[in-house]
């Protein structure tokens, strides 16, 4: 059988982005936002009964490793699931699971 060449760069992607969302309360904050397809912080932390600071914290660390997409309407920040970069890493990690 050919040995191919894994792509590292993906999987370390991946690796980042598996990390920023296995956290339970971003587990669930992703969870909402899926729910709601859009949907801003002060929602997000008042639906859930959490502290503004803590909600912040965490949408910060899904935008960095751009699981979460935003966009400014007015002096609100609403936030997405950037699917696309999600699927990316579903499919990077299963040809890497089938190499092995």
């Amino acid at each position: 059988m050919k040995a191919t060449k894994i792509n590292g760069l993906d999987l370390y992607q991946s690796q980042e982005i598996l990390r920023a969302i296995a956290h339970p309360l971003r587990m669930k904050i992703l969870q909402f936002i899926d729910k709601h397809k859009t949907v801003n912080v002060n929602k997000i932390y008042q639906t859930l009964k959490l502290e503004q600071s803590i909600t912040s914290q965490h949408l910060r660390i899904l935008r960095l490793a751009d699981v979460v997409t935003t966009e400014r309407q007015g002096k609100f920040i609403h936030y997405s699931i950037n699917y696309p970069k999600v699927a990316h890493v579903v499919v990077s990690v299963e040809e890497f699971n089938q190499r092995n």
